[in-house]
């Protein structure tokens, strides 16, 4: 007998009753709690890191709109744009609909790169220094989101036999719950965390990332795209032209982001042993 785990967790953490004023009948559910409670805690941590170098909360404040909307704008045409741009250039007005679900990883890489590039300009900080301490927060929200995932029974994997293989109750494809699935979202999302972990005692204990600029933003894309592309064999197709590729979207949007990591760790290791 094949053992799995059943994953019946409703996507809804919980509903306001009808009859409350303006709130009445609204949902919150799992994923956009864990969406805030990354800009929250990301929040916090990067507070501790202008504290440390005594930067002002102001500057903070500022960082935290632009990446508010770089995630959010950057994930919503990574989404429409990569996967599926006949449907949406044809209905542009559906790309606003973010309620709908639709998000893409690398979309919101782009995005806050491209922030953060403008951020760094304005402020006349380096770009690498906003990197490698943005970074550090960045994979937690992505532990976050992909816990968000898990909650909404989606983005999973392959059938497997596997004990530790999830029967998805309320996939919304009953073609897809015929059998255990591989939790490609608990996948992910460990490995971002323990990339958090480790991000998080380079710059606190080894301070890292004052003695080799890019070291934790070149380590961050190893290990989170690096994961991604090996992750993306475990997965279902998100959208149909995917069945025909020999690599997946997510694959080969992740490829560029790991060999810049590797060039910007490389380039940072040489110059600290030339000096």
């Amino acid at each position: 007998m094949t053992l799995f785990i059943v994953w019946d967790v409703s996507p809804v953490m919980f509903s306001f009753p009808g009859w409350l004023p303006l709130i009445g009948g609204h949902e919150v559910r799992w994923y956009g709690l864990l969406f805030a409670l990354s800009f929250v805690l990301g929040y916090v941590i990067m507070q501790k890191v202008f504290q440390r170098e005594k930067i002002g909360s102001d500057v903070l404040d500022r960082l935290s709109t632009y990446m508010l909307i770089a995630t959010v704008i950057g994930a919503r045409l990574g989404h429409c744009l990569f996967y599926e741009p006949s449907y949406y250039l044809a209905h542009p007005v559906e790309i606003l609909k973010v309620w709908e679900g639709g998000l893409a990883s690398h979309g919101a890489a782009i995005g806050i790169i491209l922030a953060l590039y403008f951020f760094a300009r304005k402020e006349q900080k380096p770009f690498i220094w906003i990197l490698d301490r943005i970074v550090i927060v960045v994979a937690l929200s992505g532990f976050l989101i992909r816990t968000g995932n898990l909650m909404n029974s989606e983005i999973y994997g392959h059938a497997t036999t596997m004990p530790w293989g999830f029967y998805f109750v309320r996939d919304h494809n009953p073609e897809m719950r015929t059998d255990p699935r591989h939790p490609t979202q608990i996948y992910e999302a460990l490995v971002y965390l323990a990339t958090f972990f480790f991000l998080l005692w380079c710059y606190f204990k080894r301070e890292i990332g004052e003695k080799q600029p890019g070291f934790l933003f070149g380590w961050f894309l190893i290990l989170v795209f690096g994961s991604r592309f090996f992750v993306e064999f475990l997965k279902e197709p998100q959208v149909g032209f995917e069945e025909t590729m020999m690599l997946n979207m997510g694959q080969w949007l992740s490829v560029p982001f790991v060999l810049a990591g590797l060039i910007i760790w490389l380039r940072g290791r040489k110059q600290q042993q030339s000096t």
